[in-house]
């Protein structure tokens, strides 16, 4: 009963679950949470007996039936380790012993272990425990003796490890063994990626699965290999990125029963199109970052730009946008370029992209209150609007229509012979056939209906407008009386105070012809509070170090635009942007304002203007030839240009050229020239004289001399009509510093050439001796006045040590009395 007691208490323990590492146990979120919410619930793990688990866990309540079984399975494996140490000898060799029962037996010889053979003490052991079972003293003996060995193997190892750690060769060693691991790893991932890539360009269908593994790899810790797999992705997605768009099935259609053919194409679709969403998802990523920025802008603007119509295009295009005026140029330049040529290649993507660009570029406009880089609104200057949408279409309806109408008539002739029904039925039938396909080809090649494309046309002409506007209404708001108190306080934007201003003139310049009648008075007056600075007394200063010349003289330009290309529409005096130009010809600057801008000006305004005044174009004529003195070749030459245009066109004011005694021409209204009167009509230009033209013929640079000369050796009459040929714009360019490549003459070259002429030796060389000579003489004459001035000096300097020793020495006793009495003389004479 007792032992059936035992039994029955004795609770075998638990099984274990199997052993997991810390690191790689993993909570949810929904576990987490959980737990902080119910903290009351958990408080019994705190008092659980883990001791007692362990006990009980690790089996040592046993009972006496356990412990046996234990001891006969250890004897058993004893007694099998006794007999494989036994070596059975051959029974040829030695005769067998046979039992009672029958049975075969054979003599057998113990091994000898190789611990035996080095230790004799411990091979007795060894067979001693093998013969017997070992007592308790002797299983601790041996546990403790293995114990030590254990022991010192631990602590000869570490010594070890530490000797060699310690060593400076083995530390390079590591290093070395790490860097070629590096290059291994870095080599063997290249090739990777060569791989997939070469068996997705090769058959992308069969090998579609394998674009998630290359995605994979830019999850690495170096840059360089992430930089590689993003661009070798972006070359696969380039090539097998379809035609069209990717319609992702409906449930509908998944339901229903298709052919293995649609199956494989759905599938392939489906893996590109999250392949493809992935990717773009990780280049947002990699674009915050300041070392992937560079490339991931480049994947992004590389696959706008070659596919346009594809799948996350309204993405692609907002991420361009947001960099479009980003502080690095790189990046700036990408996204400019892209978008220039989203706008200039419209058949690619029909147009929709272009009207979300001007709009998503306005957008940014305002919210960034006018303050971006200038190239951000460049990218207008790209935009293509196209006057005759639709004129092939009208001509082709009305071209089918007269033929029906003559269809008609001739039938009408001909007694109104009847068709066949046959041929009825074809021609609907042809006419419908051709109907689908012209849609088809429409839907194809991104080719929206003329309707639909002047209706976008509009939408991006209104958007580029309304940009246009706003920043003409932000620089008034600047540059008026109302803000200037407000505005010279703050402080200017990274890219100047008015960035965009230039560019805004300049596509005002180029889009006057699509703007509205309605919008063009509000425009001019814009313009001319833009341009004038001296408006108002009170705020001359500060307006005009808000506006540079450059932008006062594209205002000026763009007003002669818009009238020229609204020339019977408009009606606007246009004396005070003459007025402007004028006073701006003073105030230019030619290493801070742009002589472009100056030359096109003068072209604009002055040469192909036919109707002047005279007095103003006298006006003209003095002040560019006053300019023309004043700053270097290419401005000088355009003046002296557009001077001579002026001449040409203006016969009275070539009385300008006569020196006679009254000063020029006395026809003049005003006797007086005032150089600085701010009205060119009040300047009284025709009282003065070109004096200016004889010091220009002096010039260094022969082109100009050779313009001066010509224009001051023309004549007053009448006779000469014809015009120079050459702009005021070609003559800067020409003549700028940038491309021009002028070496002045030096005087020595000119003597030379005359010594040749009188001596008629044209082919003989100038002699070296003459400059030796013209050295030495010259040497001469600088000693002889430094010796006149040495001599100047000596003489000074024996003078003033003579009057300082006469003072020094003390006067006689004679000639004290003299001098006591000389001045006594005077006196006595006067009473006398």
């Amino acid at each position: 009963m007792g032992k059936n007691r035992r039994k029955d208490k004795a609770i075998p323990p638990p099984q274990l679950p199997p052993e997991v590492r810390e690191e790689e146990i993993e909570f949810s979120d929904e576990d987490v949470k959980y737990v902080e919410e119910n903290k009351d619930y958990a408080r019994f793990v705190s008092r659980i007996d883990t001791t007692a688990i362990n006990r009980q866990c690790v089996g040592e309540a046993k009972t006496v039936e356990d412990k046996y079984e234990e001891e006969r399975s250890k004897k058993k494996v004893q007694q099998e380790e006794k007999e494989s140490n036994e070596i059975q000898v051959d029974p040829v060799d030695v005769l067998p012993v046979k039992t009672l029962d029958g049975k075969l037996h054979f003599r057998t010889v113990t091994k000898k272990s190789k611990l035996a053979e080095a230790d004799p003490e411990e091979a007795e052991e060894d067979v001693l425990e093998d013969e017997h079972i070992l007592n308790k003293s002797q299983r601790r003996a041996k546990a403790k003796k293995s114990k030590k060995e254990a022991k010192k193997q631990e602590t000869e190892v570490p010594e070890e490890i530490i000797q060699e750690e310690e060593t400076p060769q083995a530390a390079v060693l590591a290093e070395v063994k790490e860097e070629l691991s590096a290059e291994e790893s870095f080599e063997n991932k290249k090739n990777r990626l060569a791989e997939l890539g070469m068996l997705l360009l090769s058959d992308p269908e069969a090998n579609i699965r394998s674009l998630k593994e290359m995605l994979d790899i830019s999850k690495d810790e170096n840059a360089k290999i992430v930089k590689l797999c993003l661009l070798s992705v972006l070359a696969v997605f380039k090539d097998i990125i379809p035609g069209y768009r990717i319609r992702l099935p409906t449930d509908k259609e998944l339901e229903m029963k298709v052919s293995k053919e649609v199956k494989k194409t759905r599938f392939y679709e489906s893996t590109l199109l999250k392949a493809y969403k992935s990717y773009l998802q990780k280049l947002m990523a990699f674009e915050r970052q300041s070392v992937y920025n560079q490339v991931a802008n480049r994947c992004i603007c590389t696959l706008l730009d070659a596919k346009p119509h594809f799948n996350f295009r309204d993405n692609l295009l907002t991420a361009v946008v947001r960099n479009i005026s980003s502080p690095d140029e790189v990046v700036r330049r990408l996204c400019c370029s892209t978008i220039r040529s989203l706008f200039s290649n419209e058949g690619k993507h029909g147009g929709e992209l272009t009207v979300q660009a001007v709009r998503l570029i306005a957008d940014q406009v305002k919210s960034q209150n006018c303050q971006l880089h200038p190239n951000s609104i460049e990218v207008f200057m790209s935009i293509r609007f196209d006057e005759d949408i639709g004129k092939r279409d009208r001509e082709e309806a009305n071209k089918k229509k007269f033929k029906k109408n003559d269809k008609r008539n001739n039938q009408e002739e001909q007694n109104q012979a009847q068709e066949n029904e046959r041929k009825k039925s074809k021609r609907e039938m042809m006419s419908k056939i051709r109907d689908e396909v012209n849609a088809d080809y429409r839907g194809v090649t991104f080719e929206p209906d003329a309707m639909e494309r002047r209706k976008m046309q509009t939408e991006t002409l209104s958007a580029v407008f309304e940009t246009y506007f706003r920043i003409l209404r932000k620089t008034m708001f600047s540059v008026g009386e109302s803000s200037t108190e407000e505005d010279t306080t703050l402080n200017p934007g990274a890219f100047g105070p008015h960035p965009l201003l230039a560019p805004c003139l300049d596509g005002l310049g180029k889009f006057t012809q699509q703007l509205d009648l309605d919008y063009i008075g509000d425009l001019m007056n814009y313009l001319k509070k833009l341009a004038s600075s001296s408006s108002v007394s009170t705020t001359k200063k500060k307006n005009s170090k808000l506006l540079t010349v450059s932008e006062r003289l594209r205002c000026c330009l763009v007003a002669f635009k818009v009238m020229r290309s609204n020339l019977n529409a408009l009606n606007v005096d246009l004396q005070d942007f003459f007025v402007q130009l004028y006073n701006l010809l003073l105030e230019y600057r030619p290493g801070r304002d742009s002589g472009e801008v100056l030359a096109e000006s003068l072209k604009i305004m002055l040469c192909d203007d036919r109707h002047q005044d005279m007095q103003k174009a006298a006006a003209f004529v003095k002040r560019l030839a006053t300019f023309a003195l004043c700053f270097g070749c290419a401005e000088s030459m355009s003046a002296l240009v557009t001077l001579k245009n002026l001449l040409q066109r203006n016969v009275k004011c070539r009385n300008l050229l006569e020196n006679d005694a009254g000063g020029g021409s006395v026809s003049g209204s005003i006797a007086k020239y005032q150089p600085y009167a701010t009205d060119p009509n009040l300047s009284g230009a025709f009282a003065s004289v070109l004096w200016e033209l004889n010091l220009l013929t002096k010039h260094y640079h022969p082109a100009i001399s050779t313009m001066a000369g010509t224009i001051s050796n023309m004549n007053t009459s009448q006779n000469q009509t014809f015009l120079s040929a050459v702009t005021p714009q070609q003559a800067f360019a020409d003549y700028s510093l940038l491309k021009e490549s002028f070496e002045p003459k030096s005087e020595s070259r000119k003597l030379n050439n005359k010594r040749k002429r009188e001596s008629g030796g044209e082919g003989e060389d100038v002699p070296e001796t003459d400059m030796v000579e013209l050295k030495k003489k010259l040497k001469e004459n600088f000693t002889i006045l430094r010796g006149i001035k040495v001599d100047e000096r000596v003489r000074m300097e024996f003078e003033k040590k003579k009057q300082s020793n006469m003072a020094k020495k003390k006067p006689t006793k004679k000639q004290s009395n003299v001098e006591k009495k000389k001045p006594k003389s005077p006196k006595s004479k006067k009473k006398f």
